[in-house]
């Protein structure tokens, strides 16, 4: 651990499970970078977090759809002098409609912020972890990466495949340097999500058993990477979705995707 307060940079921090990290690791005495596009409400949390934890909270606020913004705000950490232990890379967020409905421009976009920006803020950040022999590093995948994808929403399930993967193999790289990485893989979580994405309606008939709240999930995640888990699916219900799946043909699998995602997916862009 370090000597003194970590700290802590939580991308999609404005909302969701994004705030739930910022707020669950505050409360563990960790100092937080804020990242998201909407710097009001990162300032709303970052007062919260400073008055409630004493924490001390650093907001920058970055569009990581822009391909620049990951190196400004690693610019901007290191005119700063700040250190980042644990890396939270959360920032999120689903194209409704099918693959050729979409403008080029919204699936460059989604790649971009889904799987580029957090492959690019481990490779800058992990040096200085190694050097330190500390580090937390959790990619916020889904349990959509373990089952087969859906019509709709298309480039979803891929994007969070690869974020489990690539932290398997970070994970397998840097364990011996003191560095834990963890694919955190959640279900259904209560937040904004699927109001941006237009699936309010939709998923409001989905059973309650099947949601989790977004602070769950968190403390899921930070309880997991100390453990040196690698990959972490919350919840039993989940957890035995992924089995099932798992076991299942791909014919068969894929069939039940197709029925159960009209229930889910949006497939009007």
């Amino acid at each position: 651990m370090p000597t003194d307060r970590p700290l802590s940079l939580v991308t999609g921090a404005s909302a969701g499970i994004g705030a739930a990290f910022a707020r669950q690791l505050a409360a563990l005495g960790h100092d937080l970078v804020l990242v998201a596009r909407r710097a009001g409400r990162l300032e709303s949390l970052a007062r919260e977090l400073e008055s409630r934890h004493a924490a001390r909270v650093h907001v920058l606020p970055a569009d990581l759809a822009d391909p620049a913004a990951v190196h400004q705000l690693c610019d901007a950490l290191e005119r700063r002098g700040l250190a980042v232990d644990w890396l939270v890379n959360n920032a999120g967020y689903g194209v409704p409609g099918t693959f050729e409905a979409n403008a080029w421009r919204n699936h460059a976009d989604f790649i971009q912020v889904l799987m580029t920006a957090p492959t690019e803020l481990a490779w800058r950040l992990l040096p200085g972890m190694r050097r330190r022999g500390y580090g937390r590093i959790v990619n916020v995948a889904s349990l959509a990466g373990h089952i087969p994808g859906s019509a709709g929403h298309t480039l979803y399930a891929a994007a969070k495949a690869y974020l489990i993967k690539f932290s398997q193999s970070l994970a397998l790289e840097n364990r011996h340097l003191g560095v834990q990485v963890c694919a955190l893989c959640p279900g259904f979580t209560w937040s904004e999500f699927h109001d941006v994405t237009g699936t309010r309606e939709k998923m409001d008939q989905m059973p309650g058993f099947m949601w989790q709240s977004a602070e769950e999930v968190a403390r899921q995640g930070v309880a997991a990477v100390e453990r040196g888990e690698v990959v972490h699916v919350t919840g039993r219900v989940n957890r035995a979705i992924k089995a099932v799946a798992k076991l299942l043909p791909d014919r068969w699998a894929l069939w039940l995707s197709a029925r159960e995602s009209k229930r889910y997916r949006n497939l009007d862009p």
